[in-house]
């Protein structure tokens, strides 16, 4: 019982304190705020129109490959083997040029990546300055992103503690 007295005794006194100690967090939902602004709605749908004619591009590349292997497939006991040969190597070159399409229209350089980077991150960065301008307006110490993984998207430089850890490896040699 002594030991319950003492603990609310001693939460009382740290949350009477604290307000003097503590230092000040905020969250934010970047996904929210971008959402809602009509620069990146423009934007993504921009984004989505080019993404939807490219696929379908590479969709009509497909279906010509598929026909003139449905082709191959049908005239394939008249052809004569350098005859079968060379179909193929069309087939697979139509197929290898359709890949290479998809890879730099999609891929992780591609052209929908790029044009993605060129719309929308100005539009993040503005957000972003909006939230640093805020956290110091408001005395916010580091604001946490709420939307996804990443985490703290603004903090005050002098809550990072990085280099006194690492001068305490550097003294000790651990």
């Amino acid at each position: 019982m002594k030991y319950f007295v003492n603990f609310f005794v001693l939460v009382a006194l740290m949350t009477g304190i604290s307000p003097l100690y503590a230092q000040r967090f905020a969250l934010v939902d970047v996904n929210r705020i971008l959402e809602n602004l009509d620069d990146y709605k423009k934007a993504q749908d921009e984004l989505d129109k080019t993404a939807a004619v490219w696929k379908q591009e590479i969709a009509v590349e497909y279906d010509k490959i598929k026909a003139m292997y449905n082709k191959y497939q049908a005239e394939q006991v008249l052809l004569t083997e350098d005859q079968k040969k060379q179909r193929e190597e069309e087939i697979m070159t139509r197929e290898k040029e359709a890949r290479k399409m998809q890879k730099d229209k999609f891929g992780d350089d591609g052209a929908l990546f790029k044009k993605r980077q060129d719309l929308v991150k100005p539009i993040q960065d503005k957000v972003l300055a909006a939230i640093q301008d805020y956290a110091a307006q408001k005395g916010y110490e580091a604001i946490f992103d709420t939307s996804g993984s990443a985490g703290i998207i603004y903090y005050n430089k002098d809550l990072d503690k990085t280099e006194d850890i690492l001068r305490k490896f550097r003294t000790t040699g651990k």
